[in-house]
């Protein structure tokens, strides 16, 4: 079953259909579905794919020769051929009445073995391949090498791509429709442990309930999503048990770079250069309260840091910290005695970023009361004057602030995932959260609906509008 990606597809499309030879990159994290992409999009193309191995150069090369035989029986009497140039050079001679595809998946491991290959392949796009009538495809999930030996502008390919494709995981909008059994709050629940990883979704078995699924495929110190996340950094990362002690101090409440430090004692220079590889690579995040300036921005102390990938925030919250027990098998205990009880409040930042998302999509169809230029959460301190002219100062949150562009039109945001319907007393205190000049709508987001009076509310003031979680995961 494939879900999503639709975007991506409409434009790989756009490109095949041109009259030019295309040269595309696909990028991203392990598991975020390049390889399925791109089988999609080849099902009724003439294509050739070929999936490199961690092979020795000579074995990669006869592979790859085999491979490009393999289309036509008229080639498979061929011996492999004897270098690179050649065997390049070979896609071009492949008879096809429409554009080919030839796509190589894992591109990083072919260079591995022969670093001159990225040089044999500029030399022959310049003055032969871009003149051919084909699509060539390089994929590869090692981000810092397809961003520093593909992309890079000291490369021998830079600028000659004609599309890249850096894949993010699926949306919430996607990745929810993995579980059409489950209710909607099943789903949120479901999206906020494993994300829009497609390989991470697949793993669950939506005949099974959550417990289930949690307890059979992350718990189990023998299953896959168990040491996914070890795995991963292991790939990616020179220094995994650094950025490992760093992902864990983050994921416990260090937020700025002096606590980690506190935590780590990583000298400071060295931690930014760290710090920056995990944000590269979309793991953590730098997040500023929402109107914040740019020059605030580029004071790294106004900034906190956070695990803005939902299983990597699941698997250091509840794998990593019990990991002695689940490795005695104790999953059952580690289920009732950590999880279980905790997995609303686990899912409710998850929430307020689904909720966020939400509202961007209402503000590319224009279904708002005005066009935001701004959204996200807010925190801070906020100084009041009483009646004798007494000034005193109180630290708030909101879950979600946007304006419009000119600061005269705002939308302040609560999002409750929670047991209970949210209730008037809540919207009174959502009202003074934030004195501004201006407009002020209210959106109310919640899991359990909304009291009567709160109902009431709406109905009769404008500016105030309720949105169910049926609502939100059906946009």
């Amino acid at each position: 079953m494939f879900i999503g990606r639709e975007k991506e597809l409409e434009s790989l499309n756009e490109s095949y259909n041109s009259d030019k030879a295309e040269f595309i990159a696909v990028y991203g994290r392990r598991r975020v579905g390049k390889t399925e992409l791109i089988t999609q999009f080849c099902k009724d193309k003439p294509a050739i794919f070929y999936s490199c191995s961690v092979y020795p150069d000579n074995e990669q090369l006869k592979e790859f020769s085999e491979t490009l035989f393999s289309y036509s029986p008229e080639y498979c009497a061929m011996s492999p051929f004897a270098d690179w140039k050649r065997a390049f050079t070979f896609i071009s001679q492949i008879k096809s009445d429409k554009k080919l595809v030839v796509a190589i998946d894992e591109f990083p491991y072919m260079v591995d073995s022969n670093k001159s290959i990225p040089s044999v392949l500029q030399n022959l796009w310049d003055h032969t391949l871009k003149n051919s009538n084909i699509m060539l495809i390089l994929s590869g999930s090692s981000i810092s090498f397809m961003e520093d030996e593909i992309l890079g502008q000291q490369t021998p390919l830079y600028g000659r791509l004609t599309g890249i494709y850096k894949l993010a995981p699926l949306p919430y909008t996607d990745a929810v429709k993995f579980f059409p059994s489950y209710s909607d709050e099943e789903k949120m629940i479901a999206y906020s442990i494993l994300g829009g990883v497609p390989y991470y979704l697949t793993q669950f078995n939506p005949s099974l309930s959550i417990e289930q699924n949690v307890k059979k495929n992350i718990l189990k110190s023998n299953s896959v999503m168990y040491s996914e996340i070890e795995f991963l950094m292991r790939e990616e990362l020179r220094e995994p048990a650094v950025y490992n002690l760093i992902i864990s101090a983050i994921a416990t409440g260090c937020n700025t770079n002096a606590e980690i430090f506190s935590r780590t004692q990583i000298e400071n220079r060295t931690l930014s250069v760290y710090i920056k590889k995990l944000i590269d690579l979309g793991i953590i995040k730098r997040e500023y309260p929402v109107l914040t300036s740019a020059t605030d921005r580029d004071k790294s102390a106004k900034g906190n840091l956070i695990l803005c990938d939902n299983y990597f925030r699941f698997w250091f919250a509840y794998v990593d910290k019990y990991r002695s027990r689940l490795g005695m098998g104790d999953t059952d205990g580690v289920w009732e005695d950590e999880i279980e009880g905790k997995l609303h409040l686990f899912a409710s930042k998850i929430f307020e970023n689904v909720c966020i998302d939400y509202m961007y999509i209402l503000n590319m169809r224009k279904n708002l009361p005005f066009r935001f230029s701004e959204i996200g959460r807010w925190w801070g301190k906020i100084r009041t004057q009483d009646d004798d002219g007494k000034i005193s100062s109180r630290t708030e949150e909101i879950d979600m602030l946007a304006s419009d562009k000119y600061g005269k039109r705002y939308i302040i945001g609560e999002c409750k995932f929670t047991s209970s319907p949210f209730d008037m007393g809540q919207f009174k205190n959502m009202q003074t959260k934030l004195p501004v000049d201006g407009e002020i709508y209210y959106y109310i987001f919640s899991l359990n609906g909304f009291t009567e009076a709160v109902t009431m509310e709406s109905e009769n003031n404008s500016h105030v509008t309720l949105v169910t979680l049926s609502d939100v995961l059906s946009v």
